[in-house]
């Protein structure tokens, strides 16, 4: 079955672009020029809801980070941020709303088909057999299972986007280990990133809000200057 792809921009002519790569790649592709068409398409319940959002910020009536936070009230599904403004503030905002990546335009329609399927591509490998106990990670207080995509901490359920939950069980899965900004983009975002690595920050910063790890004193995430992050519980029965 062909993967859903969402191309949300009010330019007729990008939709017109990014749909015929697309679907030169195989994708099903539906289109919405509106944030209303965008909300009504992503959270459908007919079977046609999309595996990818591409959301364009400027929208003429509800504006792209409003229509990105609607979302994420009810899904997880991954969201690919267009943004026409590649500031600071722009970018640091959309992901803080729950986005998991950007692209500034003009942008090689071929790098968003790439990064796409990069995308559906490791959806499918988490929904592979594997051995369940080597999926499921332990710690005092926390527990995440890969294979059911769930986080539970003090045996209650957290909610983290598909990228988040991704980003903490890279982390999870080599406590202690120092991962530069670099390897986590690569091992997470899974291709060549060319945009900025802060993104990673505002991530990690989602995660920690998320599991209430306070940046000054933490006690899941540590951050060590100038090089990245480690994930400071042992192992559940390791020795200390």
């Amino acid at each position: 079955m062909a993967r859903r792809v969402l191309v949300v921009d009010d330019e007729q002519e990008i939709r017109t672009v990014l749909r015929a790569y697309l679907e030169h790649e195989g994708f099903d592709v539906a289109e919405a020029g509106t944030g209303a068409e965008a909300l009504r398409r992503s959270l459908a319940t007919d079977g046609t809801a999309p595996d990818v959002v591409l959301l364009d910020i400027g929208l003429p009536d509800l504006g792209g980070l409003d229509v990105l936070r609607t979302i994420r009230r009810s899904s997880d599904v991954y969201v690919l941020l267009v943004t026409a403004r590649a500031d600071e503030v722009d970018t640091l905002v959309g992901l803080g709303a729950g986005a998991d990546d950007y692209v500034t335009k003009p942008f090689s329609p071929r790098e968003v088909v790439a990064r796409v399927g990069t995308v559906l591509r490791r959806s499918a490998d988490r929904a592979a057999p594997h051995v369940p106990d080597e999926r499921v990670l332990r710690f005092e207080r926390l527990t995440l299972d890969e294979r059911r995509r769930e986080l539970t901490v003090d045996d209650g359920e957290v909610r983290l986007s598909t990228l988040e939950f991704d980003l903490l069980h890279a982390l999870a899965a080599s406590p202690g280990r120092v991962f530069s900004r670099a390897q986590l983009l690569e091992k997470v975002w899974g291709y060549d990133f060319y945009g900025d690595e802060r993104v990673v920050d505002v991530h990690v910063r989602s995660v920690r809000r998320a599991l209430g790890d306070d940046a000054a004193d933490p006690r899941v995430i540590g951050t060590v200057r100038g090089v990245g992050y480690k994930f400071l519980l042992p192992r559940a029965g390791a020795a200390s």
